[in-house]
């Protein structure tokens, strides 16, 4: 089941469905979309579409200035560890073999 939330965005209502107990959110996020259309003069008079796209403009900018200010990952675990691990797992493989052929060869002798 789903909810309905009304938005002002540039003096225009727009109604919006959300799950329950999202409403609240969908109404901050409409509220911080108005106000950055409200802190620009230059959109008195566009179309509702035209607010909304440089709305849409405004805060993918934003987004893209946030991912770009977040520190780099840590880098991935050194390669010697890995080698160090094929390494071993080699040596395990050799000692099973060596071992299932003993088996079989006492198996074989009985």
């Amino acid at each position: 089941m789903s909810s309905n939330v009304t938005l002002q965005i540039a003096g225009r209502r727009y109604t919006i469905a959300c799950a329950p107990g999202e409403e609240a959110h969908i109404e901050q996020l409409g509220a911080s979309i108005d106000a950055k259309l409200a802190a620009l003069d230059s959109l008195a008079g566009q179309s509702p579409e035209r607010t909304l796209l440089y709305a849409s403009l405004l805060l993918a900018d934003e987004l893209h200035e946030a991912k770009a200010s977040q520190p780099a990952p840590a880098p991935a675990p050194a390669a010697a560890n890995d080698d160090k691990s094929a390494e071993a797992l080699e040596n395990l493989a050799d000692r099973l073999e060596s071992l299932a052929s003993q088996l079989e060869s006492g198996a074989d002798n009985t």
